[in-house]
């Protein structure tokens, strides 16, 4: 097992991945540097080489894919992520590990919003989804997650071992999120200064595509790890909507003894028994995730196992 592994996920940063790996080198000379190219098709691969990092490929496209390699592959007790657009500063991987050895800490988070990332980012609609996303994961999953989208992290062992990637592409960061909070892993948020990406260096991100991917993401996280609060809600919205279309009905047979409008009575009945329905596999799928939640607890301690036997090893 390495001592401290940095994962650099890349795509076409030919003009840029040179000059990561070696501020990474000169920050962290301890660390093994891994780049992991995702079907480049300029120079990246060569580049990353003659900087010294360790070469990578993931052919199935998209940035959560590439990170479910990384995790599967290495094996360190610390993992530093960062991506090779020149984005982030590696002044602060020093302070970052420190945080996940010393502290135990699961997941570090690189906050940029916190700092010059509105300033620097030159993409109106990427600052309002950031700032979107983040009011979103903190409204519903009740956080203070300062930075949900950020590229920067540094993960324990046990959270690289044991989170479960789904998210095929950019949603990447946000599931990452998610896992931690439901799984009550131990997150510390880290002020980053942030710079905007030099000329001739694009961005992979698509306003509009993976904006709407990730808040689909989002909502369909909230349905699997809160499924008594999200059916919940749907349950009542059905049921006070039944309610409010029966009163009337109700009341001029209260009045008269008639029920003129069978129609309506008789949707209102149907909400009722959808809003019951949706109830009760609210309450069914949330026991569904309980027992989860109990069986990673175990899984946990397996993965603990396995550690220390890294690390016997290693002596």
């Amino acid at each position: 097992m390495e001592k401290i592994a940095v994962l650099i996920p890349c795509y076409n940063e030919e003009k840029t991945i040179g000059k990561v790996v070696n501020d990474w080198k000169k920050e962290l000379p301890e660390a093994t540097i891994y780049v992991y190219d995702n079907n480049s098709a300029d120079g990246t691969v060569i580049a990353a080489k003659e900087a010294g990092a360790i070469v990578r490929y993931e052919y199935v496209q998209g940035k959560g894919n590439v990170i479910r390699r990384m995790f599967r592959e290495i094996d360190a007790e610390v993992y530093i992520m960062v991506d090779g657009d020149d984005t982030y500063p590696a002044e602060y991987g020093r302070q970052m590990i420190e945080l996940v050895s010393k502290k135990n800490v699961d997941m570090v988070i690189g906050d940029r919003l916190s700092s010059t990332y509105f300033a620097q980012n030159k993409r109106p609609f990427h600052n309002f989804g950031n700032s979107l996303v983040r009011k979103c994961i903190n409204l519903l999953f009740r956080s203070e997650i300062k930075d949900i989208m950020t590229g920067y992290r540094a993960f324990s062992y046990l959270f690289a071992k044991s989170f479960p990637v789904l998210s095929k592409g950019f949603e990447i960061e946000t599931e990452m999120t998610v896992h931690a909070l439901d799984k009550n892993m131990y997150m510390e948020n880290m002020v980053i200064e942030y710079r905007d990406r030099p000329d001739g260096s694009e961005s992979k991100l698509n306003t509009y595509i993976d904006g709407f991917k990730v808040l689909r993401t989002i909502v369909s996280l909230f349905r699997n790890y809160k499924p008594m609060a999200f059916y919940g809600s749907i349950a009542g919205v059905l049921a006070v909507l039944s309610l409010l279309f029966m009163v009337p009905v109700i009341g001029v047979y209260i009045s008269t003894g008639l029920v003129p409008n069978f129609p309506t009575l008789i949707v209102c009945g149907f909400t009722m028994l959808a809003a019951l329905h949706a109830l009760f596999s609210g309450l069914q799928l949330q026991n569904a995730v309980q027992k989860n939640r109990q069986d990673f607890e175990f899984h946990l301690l397996l993965i603990s196992k396995m550690r220390s036997d890294f690390m016997d090893e290693r002596k």
